[in-house]
């Protein structure tokens, strides 16, 4: 490997760089592995079934628009707000009493 000075790199660098590109290169293999074992098996087809099913069911949704989605958002939001307040005193409070008193 060169450096900037165009040095070449110390062989502990190269050793990392090399099992770095084993690594790469096992771990390639063993995913190809797995993805050829279940295409095999008939998994993948029933996986590509299952999203096919899924979008089918999804087209049948009835879902929100935009200003609800905007509006179902701000509600949430203020809730947190408000839970996080509530939260904190009762936090306080309760120091207050075991810690204080």
């Amino acid at each position: 490997m060169l450096s900037v000075a165009g040095e070449r790199g110390s062989p502990d660098q190269e050793n990392r760089i090399f099992v770095s590109g084993i690594t790469i290169i096992f771990w390639t293999v063993v995913v190809l592995a797995v993805f050829g074992y279940l295409w095999w098996h008939g998994e993948v087809r029933q996986f590509a079934l299952y999203l096919q099913e899924t979008r089918e069911e999804l087209k049948k949704c009835s879902w929100p628009s935009w200003a609800e989605l905007k509006g179902s958002t701000v509600l949430i939001m203020i809730c947190i707000v408000l839970m996080g307040a509530f939260t904190e005193i009762v936090d306080r409070f309760l120091y207050f009493i075991f810690f204080v008193i």
